[in-house]
């Protein structure tokens, strides 16, 4: 970790208890979720912009769905995941929390389950995109309908360890050809007229999309 990103870590509001031992089984058991100060950046996100509605592709362990409900608590929250044992734990992680009613989950393909609320007319204000990285066109083409105007689409990992500025340095071919389909990505991205878009250098990289009204 070089001296800015320790700089930032050492300056992040602390976790409460709930939220350490996730952090600490996510440690353990080489779950993915946010690094710290993505995740703090994310939350404040949450917080100014008060989403009532928000679509998560990636519930994980639910850590994330849970940070941003501590953010906004009046907020209700729809996550999706495709992995049955991470769909297991996650259940029982906002079950403990007693946050079932604030949050909903559904086990599934993330492109399926977002044909499924589009035909239900889901609109979110708020939409957060951490699942497979060479889908992520796919899936946020595929959620754009259920985007209120004015709403944010965010993306995790868009900067993909540095490996998008140059991905010969990735440690194997597979991820090479994950780091150009992130770059294309975000190239894509940066030209969708109707949103303003701004890439974070913080973490793993955060892309940030304002639907225009």
């Amino acid at each position: 970790m070089d001296k800015l990103s320790q700089y930032l870590l050492e300056h992040i509001p602390e976790r409460n208890e709930t939220f350490q031992k996730l952090e600490e089984y996510a440690r353990t058991h080489r779950v993915p979720i946010m690094e710290p100060v993505s995740m703090n950046f994310l939350t404040q996100l949450v917080k100014m912009n008060r989403p009532k509605q928000i679509l998560e592709l990636g519930t994980a362990i639910g850590y994330s769905a849970l940070r941003m409900l501590e953010a906004y608590p009046l907020a209700t929250i729809t996550t999706i995941e495709r992995n049955e044992e991470m769909f297991q734990i996650a259940t029982r992680n906002i079950e403990n929390a007693d946050k079932s009613d604030r949050i909903q989950m559904i086990l599934g393909d993330a492109l399926e389950i977002i044909q499924q609320l589009s035909n239900e007319q889901r609109k979110y204000d708020f939409i957060f995109i951490d699942a497979a990285k060479a889908q992520y066109q796919r899936f946020f083409t595929n959620v754009e309908p259920l985007l209120n105007d004015g709403g944010i689409i965010v993306c995790d990992n868009v900067l993909f360890k540095g490996y998008v500025a140059n991905s010969s340095k990735a440690n194997s071919r597979r991820m090479e050809n994950l780091a150009t389909k992130i770059r294309l990505f975000n190239e894509w991205l940066m030209a969708q007229s109707n949103y303003h878009t701004s890439i974070i250098p913080i973490g793993d990289g955060l892309s940030i999309s304002i639907k225009i009204k």
